[in-house]
């Protein structure tokens, strides 16, 4: 190999290694104009259905050079092999959307969710675990999203002053190569014998199906796993759609009767309000223990062998 040639492949490399170490898991609008245009800078809107909002909302204003994905209907999560519904999808099927979205691995990839209520946080989040499983690291979230980046507008015209851009962004596709981290996946055999050798299990669903009262409408049966803590994912965010801080976690965290750090696995009903606990947890508290049950309850309580505890059932 050509000395030029060896020396271009360990500039790339050491640039994606570069990005890789300064990529924060949120970054702040002011960050994000500051990187417009900027070269391995992608940012992937991910505004969809569970924020009321569609590609059309997309195209009629977004981050100069954002690319769109539908979270819903373009891969990011299926059925798997047991009838359990959105879960992670097979590898190479990650690598083919991520690669013809333009996304490379030397790539900081940030997030853009809607930014107007916890669930649609959860989108990005979510996104932002599938990158992590994937091996991933260059991956951030802009805290508060597009209701942030618009939230300043001109005194008389009303328009955002950050900069904004209509239309669709297309990028050449890239080749994506995944170096999965199987430590993150857990089966539903992990979380039981977790939960049998007494495990912190935090249910981040709504306080209502935690209860038992209602249910996922694909799951088998109402309530929670024995034992576990209840820690709703809106609690995680304010105004919204922006993350609370450290301490403001922490406290929340301490109410909810969860540590913040130890072994614990995030669990809701198919792994979509969990990646937001999961996020809390994992990157802004600091725990590497903690965990995501990508089945969570729709898996769980299609075993009959594996008990739910509902508190409206022991009434």
């Amino acid at each position: 190999m050509k000395p030029i040639v060896t020396a271009l492949i360990a500039l790339v490399a050491l640039s994606g290694a570069a990005v890789a170490q300064v990529a924060t898991p949120l970054v702040s609008v002011e960050w994000a104009v500051a990187n417009i245009g900027k070269p391995g800078i992608v940012f992937l809107d991910v505004r969809g259905e569970l924020a009321g909002a569609s590609k059309e909302d997309y195209k009629r204003g977004h981050i100069p050079g954002a690319i769109w994905t539908n979270y819903l209907k373009d891969g990011w999560r299926n059925q798997d092999g047991n009838g359990t519904i959105a879960q992670l999808p097979n590898v190479a099927v990650l690598e083919t959307l991520i690669g013809d979205l333009g996304i490379a691995n030397e790539d900081h990839v940030v997030i853009v969710p809607a930014g107007g209520a916890a669930i649609d946080v959860g989108t990005a989040t979510r996104v932002y675990w599938t990158f992590k499983v994937l091996g991933h690291d260059a991956v951030s979230i802009l805290n508060g999203g597009m209701k942030a980046y618009t939230a300043e507008v001109d005194a008389g015209t009303k328009a955002p002053l950050n900069p904004i851009e209509q239309g669709e962004v297309k990028r050449d596709p890239e080749i994506f190569s995944a170096e999965l981290r199987q430590d993150m996946l857990l089966t539903k055999a992990d979380v039981t014998k977790a939960w049998s050798a007494g495990g912190v299990m935090i249910d981040n669903r709504p306080y209502a199906q935690y209860l038992g009262i209602t249910k996922h409408g694909k799951a088998k049966r109402s309530g929670t796993i024995p034992g576990a803590r209840n820690l709703p994912e809106d609690w995680l965010t304010e105004n919204g759609g922006v993350l609370k801080d450290k301490a403001g976690i922490e406290k929340l965290y301490k109410l909810a009767g969860v540590p913040t750090s130890g072994n614990q696995i995030n669990f809701c009903n198919t792994g979509h309000w969990a990646s937001l606990g999961w996020f809390a947890s994992h990157e802004i508290l600091g725990n590497k223990d903690a965990k995501l049950y990508d089945g969570s309850m729709v898996e769980w309580t299609a075993d009959p062998a594996l008990s739910v505890q509902s508190a409206i059932a022991q009434q």
